[in-house]
């Protein structure tokens, strides 16, 4: 089925909830495991670093195939992909479900990636072909809607799950919904009305892409996790691994960049780079995806241990955040062509900002409202930079190219919320247990830093419309 502008309204909502149905599964999966490693390193007879593998080959393995996969969807067609990676995605959850060694759910874990890398890769540029132009800005805040809150409720989902079964189930949950979005999809996802003309599938970039990608994500991991305030010898012993990661990584991203120079549709998407809208519009959202990490992923060791709440009063302490990104996206969403997609993120990331430099002000007995006010102020201002942000991303790339623009969009989503995690990584290593709430309090401040960045590339949006 090929579409030339948007589908009709009753094929409309089908397309995409089979894209939300992707799209929750694959982000979900990169938090969800979180809360059950004590259980999978205790059953699994593997330390608690080890364990660690079931996280890092998921995200190691979305992240380094997410720009190949999406040019692979200029190529051959977003649906293609989009249902090939459903199926991937089913068959390794399986396989999660069924390891019994740890060395086999990471290596299903690094398979699922795989398959979330094709959901995520093309779920923007699929949106752009469901949606006619004039409601596009709805289709991508319901989109930017599901990958925001999908992003935070984690912990929560799995939490409700491990309470009436093991960590296998956290998988297993998966594949029905992965088999009726596949059979769904078939039917109601459209095909590209044009594919890029004169790209390549280089196998060799496509490994270039991975080991960038790869090598470097898990050097700033290592240097993160292994940071401590004063250096020992014996820190500085295992700092090496990491920072020959990060050099190598690098070395293969100069060559590999390289070679992207002189293609005429590369892979590493150069050439959407080069416009400057876009190239701003990536640099908010890394920002803006870093800030949040800082917060969200922080805040628990404040509510916890410097304000001594319970587990359940800071859960839903925290749930104001994505409530709120709920309630203001769809509103934001009819906003998108009526202003300036610029000035928009920059309000939000302003809203962000300030409401993260409040939370960082709270008294030191502060009552549950005067969190919760400040919690919704961070989510309102997330959510009204959000849809806004992936808009421009996604429409100042020419149509052939979709597919690079959406890979680009999860690609900063990633870089943004890595970035953010080892950051939060190396602020708890500079402080002791005791002085945890004043890692909490600092990382509050840079997420607010952050947050005033990605506020300044959106409004510089503005000046680059507006030249001729």
């Amino acid at each position: 089925m090929i579409v030339q502008d948007g589908l009709p309204a009753h094929e409309r909502w089908r397309a995409l909830l089979v894209i939300i149905l992707g799209i929750v599964m694959a982000v979900l999966d990169g938090t969800i495991v979180n809360l059950a490693l004590p259980d999978i390193a205790r059953e699994l007879n593997a330390t608690a670093a080890q364990s660690i593998w079931v996280i890092n080959a998921y995200q190691v393995a979305t992240l380094a195939l997410l720009l190949p996969l999406a040019t692979l969807g200029d190529i051959v067609g977003y649906r293609r992909v989009y249902l090939v990676g459903m199926a991937v995605f089913a068959a390794a959850s399986v396989a999660c479900a069924l390891a019994d060694s740890l060395a086999m759910l990471a290596l299903a874990r690094a398979l699922q990636g795989l398959g979330a890398a094709g959901l995520m890769s093309v779920n923007t540029a699929l949106v752009r072909l469901i949606y006619p132009k004039h409601l596009l800005g709805r289709g991508i805040a319901i989109n930017s809607l599901v990958v925001a809150t999908a992003s935070v409720a984690g912990p929560s989902i799995a939490a409700a799950i491990l309470s009436a079964g093991s960590w296998p189930w956290l998988f297993a949950l998966n594949v029905p919904f992965a088999l009726v979005s596949l059979w769904w999809g078939r039917k109601a996802l459209p095909e590209n009305i044009s594919k890029a003309a004169g790209s390549r599938f280089s196998l060799l970039d496509v490994v270039l892409n991975a080991l960038m990608f790869g090598l470097v994500f898990l050097g700033v991991d290592g240097l993160g996790v292994r940071a401590e305030p004063v250096p020992s010898d014996a820190a500085l012993n295992s700092l090496w691994v990491p920072l020959a990661e990060l050099a190598v990584g690098l070395a293969v991203g100069v060559v590999y960049v390289r070679r992207q120079l002189i293609q005429p549709v590369p892979l590493f998407p150069l050439d959407l780079l080069r416009i400057p809208v876009f190239a701003l519009s990536m640099g908010s959202s890394i920002g803006a995806f870093c800030a949040q990490t800082l917060a969200y992923v922080g805040l628990p060791f404040l509510l916890l241990g410097g304000y001594g709440f319970t587990h359940l009063q800071a859960g839903l302490l925290l749930t104001a955040w994505p409530l709120a990104i709920v309630v203001t996206a769809p509103l934001v969403g009819r906003l998108i062509g009526r202003y300036s997609g610029g000035l928009l993120g920059g309000a939000g990331m302003a809203m962000l900002a300030l409401g993260l430099v409040s939370l960082a002000l709270l008294p030191p007995h502060p009552v549950q409202a005067d969190i919760i006010w400040r919690m919704a102020l961070c989510g309102m201002g997330f959510g009204f930079f959000q849809s806004p942000n992936n808009h421009t991303i996604i429409t100042s790339a020419p149509a052939h190219r979709s597919g690079g623009a959406s890979g680009m969009l999860g690609t900063a989503r990633l870089t943004g919320q890595t970035l953010g995690a080892v950051l939060l990584a190396m602020i708890f290593s500079a402080f002791s247990p005791s002085e945890g709430d004043q890692g909490s309090f600092v990382a509050l401040w840079l997420a607010a830093a952050f947050a005033a960045g990605a506020g300044v590339c959106s409004v510089l949006r503005m000046r680059q419309l507006a030249q001729p």
